[in-house]
């Protein structure tokens, strides 16, 4: 990702490690970027007694490495990696399953951790090295608002390094009341150095397979590993522009080196797009990577006890129409039909926008909690008549929004009892982290407690209409390419659905006289190019004016919450200029609204399928 600002926010990780520094006092920092100085640097300060050192640096050989933190009592050193990722320890059980094994999650963790205490053993055989992990606390409570805007991120204006600034110094309540817990894993590491580390390539013994690495990337040798299901989320996966401007795939390298391929085959659908199929990686091993390659007996479709498509009945759908060449749409009207006539008008469509971090905004709450930032809402009519009715966002510094998000969701929905949809149970599972939310607090903190935990459990027990399952179950485009993703259905609906076409194709929507809207005025949504409808998502301005839209989709990849969750972790600092930080918020309530206004859209178009049926 070129923007590494808006990476290292969403990531987390750099102001963990500026925290877990804050816990450590009489740190020494070094800064040096060049080896042999930070090397230098680091050996001098570990002549003394007793000393604390950030970022110190340790070779042996051909191996090298930084340490987070390294604490020097006498002849033994305290190794401490620090990690964004949280650890319960009512849950995580000091890192090990059920049966005595470090826990697959966690293995990665402590590898990294096991190869830094083996080089600092190697580098300095006089110290006693004594492995931990820092991690945040997933039960440890916020003791003040404004903790996660203390550590600053911001690129040096002199060699373009992110860095921490320490905004104000913390307090003795923000020291006293830590928000990471360090975790002992030198048993760990021992054991990841004495087993057999059960890989399918290369030594499989510890220090073997250090060596055996560290002399690959060191004569610049690729290391040729086995093609399968995880190469979907390949990290090396150059786009089409990204190609034409002359940079490499790794992705195509790999698959052209284990199937033979040629350029050309890359334009031909492969298993990767096949969705929900769970034996890639055998078909791959068997040199079958391209959908025009399975049978129906690789999946072998039967329908279950559900109306409409079972699981297995939709991967086979997907595979016959690639083989057919059929770029059709399937659509199950009297599926739909029977969906349709079960809604009670008028139709409620609502999206939520939220955060989790790793160091909190606001007072007592805890590491990666749930925060409801924003909610859109549109409403249509029986006689089809569409609003965008109401909306929240609150992105002020230090103000929880939650309880308040809750207050404002209730008082756009309680008027009538009509069907509520949304997409995916995004939804459904952000109001019951709000319903635990409001269960731990305190009447005197939220003297509406009780009503808006009667509203929420109220609001499930109705149950929300899924439209995620209903395209699962009634229908399939091509153009999807296995995704059931809101932002791969909508372009694919609005390409085939001339009643969309005819409607959204004037500038109608936010128009006096046509659809109300809070956030548009007179917009057009269908626009063509090469014949095809532009993606809606496309014709917004982006989210952060200094970032393209294909890296803000990198971005939402990376953050696993969309670019939404990093525009409120920006939008959280209190230096932010008021002019940037409206165009963030105005650009947010746009997106947000046309997150509903596509799932409005979708039911349009299948309601006129059904009606034309």
């Amino acid at each position: 990702v070129e923007d590494s600002f808006l990476a290292a926010l969403a990531d987390g990780g750099f102001q963990v490690g500026a925290l877990a520094r804050e816990y450590i006092p009489n740190g020494h920092m070094i800064d040096a970027l060049d080896d042999e100085i930070a090397l230098t640097q680091t050996e001098s300060l570990l002549q003394q007694k007793d000393v604390v050192v950030f970022e110190g640096a340790f070779c042996t050989a051909n191996l090298f490495v930084r340490a987070d933190i390294l604490v020097k009592d006498g002849n033994r050193l305290d190794l401490i990696e620090v990690k964004s990722k949280s650890y319960d320890e009512t849950k995580d059980a000091g890192l090990i399953n059920s049966k005595g094994e470090i826990a697959s999650t966690w293995k990665p963790y402590v590898m990294d951790v096991a190869f830094q205490r083996y080089v600092l053993s190697q580098a300095c055989p006089q110290f006693q090295v004594h492995a931990w992990l820092m991690l945040p606390d997933k039960n440890a409570a916020c003791p003040t608002a404004g903790l996660n805007q203390k550590f600053e991120i911001v690129t040096d204006k002199d060699d373009g390094r992110l860095r921490v600034v320490n905004v104000t110094p913390l307090r003795d309540a923000e020291r006293e009341h830590p928000m990471l817990t360090r975790i002992d894993v030198n048993a760990l590491c021992d054991q990841i150095e004495l087993d057999s580390l059960g890989v399918d390539l290369g030594p499989d013994d510890f220090a073997e397979r250090v060596d055996w690495l560290a002399s690959h990337y060191e004569q610049d040798e690729k290391i040729v590993t086995s093609i399968g299901s995880h190469c979907k989320d390949c990290e090396y996966h150059a786009s089409l522009e990204d190609r034409e401007a002359g940079l490499k795939c790794g992705f195509r390298e790999c698959w052209q080196q284990a199937l033979g391929w040629s350029d050309t085959d890359f334009d031909d659908p492969t298993i990767l797009e096949l969705w929900d199929f769970r034996k890639k990686d055998a078909l791959l091993a068997d040199k079958r990577a391209k959908l025009v390659d399975v049978t129906e007996q690789d999946i072998r479709p039967q329908p279950d006890a559900r109306p409409g498509l079972s699981r297995k009945e939709r991967q086979w759908l997907q595979v016959e129409k690639v083989q057919a060449r059929d770029d059709s749409t399937w659509i199950d009207t009297a599926g739909l039909r029977r969906e349709v006539d079960s809604w009670n008008y008028p139709l409620h469509f609502i999206d939520f926008e939220t955060s989790r971090v790793a160091i909190p905004f606001h007072r007592n709450r805890r590491p990666y909690e749930m925060v409801a930032f924003q909610f859109s809402h549109h409403v249509m009519d029986q006689d089809g008549n569409v609003q965008h009715k109401t909306e929240f966002l609150d992105t002020e510094p230090t103000s929880f929004p939650n309880f308040e998000f809750v207050r404002q969701l209730r008082t756009a929905l309680k008027k009538d009892q009509g069907s509520v949809f949304c997409y995916s149970s995004h939804e459904n599972s952000t109001l019951s982290a709000i319903q635990r939310q409001l269960q731990n607090s305190e009447l005197t903190e939220v003297s509406d407690r009780d009503e808006l935990i009667n509203f929420i459990q109220a609001f499930q027990e109705e149950e929300m209409i899924d439209l995620f399952k209903l395209v699962k179950r009634y229908y399939y485009s091509p153009q999807m390419k296995g995704s059931n993703s809101l932002k791969a259905v909508l372009p694919a609906l609005l390409n085939e659905s001339e009643l969309l076409k005819q409607k959204y194709a004037q500038p109608i929507y936010g128009a006096e006289d046509g659809i109300p809207s809070l956030n548009f005025e007179d917009k057009t949504w269908i626009k063509f190019e090469d014949g095809q409808v532009v993606d809606p998502y496309q014709q917004l301005p982006n989210l952060f004016a200094d970032v393209s839209n294909r890296e803000l989709e990198r971005l939402s990849e990376l953050s696993d919450g969309g670019a939404a969750m990093i525009a409120y972790a920006k939008l959280q600092s209190e230096r932010l200029s008021p002019e940037e930080r409206q165009e963030i918020k105005a650009a947010l309530l746009r997106y947000c609204e046309l997150d509903t206004l596509a799932m409005v859209m979708m039911c349009e178009a299948w309601i006129d399928a059904i009606h034309s049926t």
